[in-house]
């Protein structure tokens, strides 16, 4: 038995982090969002790690810049193109951030996830976002 615990532990180890005080630590973690999100499965990156991002946005500028940057290839860990628009929400607050570089990143990212997305998804999802 804990020979299949022993993968998960680092992972936990990098949701923790997320968590922690220490920026150091919160950084390397947000840095490692795809080994997080692999070990998550599609499932729960949209439904758990996506939104604990988007409820922690309050956070040091080299954090959100290394989450604007790491959202924008996260396509493949949310289940693929049908949903990147899962993705939009937590880049649009790291747009509203102070730091410019912060809100550029995460303008980068957007234009990387729409120019992948479905048209039908640019028009429910992306376009009113931008309105």
């Amino acid at each position: 038995m804990a020979m299949i615990d022993e993968p998960l532990y680092p992972i936990a180890i990098l949701i923790d982090e997320l968590k922690n005080e220490d920026i150091q630590l919160r950084l390397n973690s947000i840095r490692r969002l795809s080994t997080i999100a692999r070990a998550l499965g599609e499932e729960r990156t949209r439904k758990e790690l996506l939104p604990f991002l988007s409820e922690n946005n309050d956070d040091d500028d080299e954090v959100l810049l290394a989450m604007a940057e790491e959202l924008g290839v996260f396509i493949p860990y949310v289940g693929g193109v049908e949903y990147a628009h899962i993705l939009l929400p937590p880049l649009e607050t790291l747009c509203t951030v102070e730091e410019t570089c912060v809100r550029d990143k995460a303008v980068e990212s957007l234009c990387r996830i729409g120019s992948q997305m479905r048209e039908s998804d640019l028009v429910d999802w992306f376009i009113p976002m931008v309105k």
